[in-house]
């Protein structure tokens, strides 16, 4: 059976390779993306990436993946920290939700050790880099199953 995945970057995302490789990597989003859709495609799961800066167009594909989906790979950027919006959506929809992290948010700066959304979540992942996501794919198939 295949299952449909969102995999859902949120703000400041499509500015990977550019911004802050120390802490975020090297890697562009679309050689992420590559990656999680080739995993996905191993795993027999059916990926579908999107990056949304507004926080309205994130709450809005969180709410249309509800129809489509099975579950929900989302890294919310900076939106962890202050969006009850984004969290409250997150709590209202029916399929599970891991959120992730490219860097330890734990080991950062203060503010970033508080997660809204991660509450509301199945599970969270952070801290390994580009990898986070494709941990990501493994555990939202193993809850799937």
């Amino acid at each position: 059976m295949k299952n449909n995945i969102l995999v859902l970057h949120g703000a400041n995302l499509n500015m990977l390779g550019k911004r802050e490789p120390h802490i975020y990597g090297h890697k562009t989003l679309a050689q992420i993306d590559q990656a999680i859709q080739d995993s996905g495609s191993q795993l027999g799961l059916t990926v579908d990436c999107q990056q949304f800066n507004s926080e309205g167009e994130l709450v809005t594909a969180l709410q249309e993946a509800e129809d489509w989906a099975n579950g929900v790979l989302f890294n919310p950027g900076g939106y962890t920290h202050t969006s009850v919006v984004l969290r409250d959506t997150v709590a209202a929809i029916s399929i599970p939700v891991i959120e992730i992290h490219l860097s330890n948010t734990q080991a950062r700066e203060d503010f970033r050790r508080h997660s809204l959304i991660g509450p509301v979540c199945k599970g969270s992942i952070a801290g390994f880099g580009w990898y986070s996501y494709i941990l990501g794919l493994h555990a939202i198939k193993d809850m799937l199953c």
